[in-house]
């Protein structure tokens, strides 16, 4: 039997250090706390296409650099205020695909219709497309001056 707390479906949110994904962060708080869902923040670091992968040592890796993009974005968003039920999820892999699997028994899925783009880009311009066609779970694509900072 579960318990009340696992029977809550969370609103999952893509950010990757972009306004537009702090914008869309800033909604799914607000959707979380009108629907009471717990939210959880996923960044995904996708390496590039290159020649040589990057090689982990001991000042740079893909999962360090995932939880750097990831604090970034909650301090940006919420300062010192984060919301007491937010669950943050650092990845490193395809965007596309792990967001898909993050949607899996969501409520919602909330994504920027842009993110950063070139290497450094987590959510491209194609992957909010993607998500709308194959995410598990209703998706909100937010567009540039949808989302104001919440006071």
């Amino acid at each position: 039997m579960s318990t009340p707390d696992e029977d809550r479906k969370r609103i999952v949110v893509g950010v990757d250090g972009s306004r537009l994904s702090i914008e869309a962060l800033w909604k799914a708080q607000r959707l979380a706390a009108v629907l009471g869902c717990p939210l959880q923040v996923v960044t995904v670091w996708e390496q590039a296409v290159s020649l040589t992968a990057p090689v982990p040592t001991d000042v740079w890796s893909p999962q360090v650099e995932a939880e750097h993009i990831m604090a970034e974005v909650l301090e940006e968003a919420f300062g010192s205020a984060i919301p007491p039920d937010l669950t943050q999820t650092p990845l490193v892999g395809r965007a596309v695909e792990l967001l898909i699997e993050a949607s899996r028994g969501a409520e919602m899925l909330v994504v920027g219709n842009r993110g950063r783009g070139g290497f450094a880009g987590l959510l491209l311009g194609s992957v909010s497309s993607v998500l709308a066609a194959h995410a598990r779970c209703p998706v909100l694509i937010v567009h540039r001056g949808e989302s104001e900072e919440p006071s």
